[in-house]
């Protein structure tokens, strides 16, 4: 694989900066992310990232123990899917809705990132990363106010601003577009099917067999940045 598909599909991160020993972003992205935070810290908002850089074996690790049972899978009203109760067709469809394909993740590039606001985060609660944080009767809706005004002035979008018929909606997650557009022309079908081929994922056969209909829906059903 050349450096770029290395990047693309998870397997390096050589492109990455080490905010702490586990959250790293892209190192061409640092800038604007901390010009982004420290506006957000000017309006009382205390932008903090959940999940950036994940790399290949991360995610899965995330499709294995969910395709086996031992995460549970949510549907889009956060609750359980009954996984012996459908066919594995079905089963991929509800894995992809929040969890990407290893290989396939946003996050792998590291220009993609899971954002909350700290001080908005009750004492007594959890992380969810749930769509009902940051809606209307949401702890985290000042931060979904605020970056819907202010994130494009410093390059971020949106990828999953709404339901698509793909990916569910998820208003925590921010993609920096200089990078992340030319990360998203230069992933390929192709590419995606032979790192699926290379794997051991589990569904590997049906994925590869589904892979133009699931590429479609999933990977390219994005928001115009």
């Amino acid at each position: 694989m050349t450096e770029l598909e290395l990047i693309l599909t998870g397997k390096t991160d050589s492109h990455i900066h080490w905010l702490t020993d586990n959250v790293g972003i892209h190192q061409e992205m640092l800038s604007a992310f901390t010009q982004l935070q420290l506006a957000a810290q000017s309006a009382g908002i205390a932008l903090t990232i959940a999940s950036g850089f994940r790399s290949f074996e991360r995610q899965l690790t995330i499709w294995q123990n969910k395709f086996s049972g031992t995460t549970a899978i949510k549907d889009a009203s956060n609750q359980r899917v009954a996984i012996d109760q459908i066919s594995e067709e079905e089963k991929i469809h509800a894995i992809m809705l929040f969890s990407a394909l290893p290989g396939a993740s946003r996050h792998h590039w590291g220009c993609d990132i899971d954002v909350y606001a700290k001080n908005l985060l009750p004492a007594e609660q959890s992380l969810a990363l749930e769509p009902w944080e940051y809606q209307a009767s949401g702890h985290f809706y000042p931060l979904t106010v605020w970056l819907a005004e202010h994130a494009k002035a410093f390059g971020f979008f949106l990828p999953y601003d709404k339901f698509r018929g793909g990916v569910a909606q998820e208003p925590w997650h921010l993609s920096y577009m200089p990078l992340s557009q030319h990360y998203q022309q230069a992933y390929t079908e192709a590419l995606l099917a032979e790192t699926i081929l290379n794997s051991e994922i589990k569904g590997k056969d049906l994925l590869l067999a589904l892979l133009p209909a699931l590429y479609q829906r999933y990977i390219a059903n994005i928001a115009d940045n």
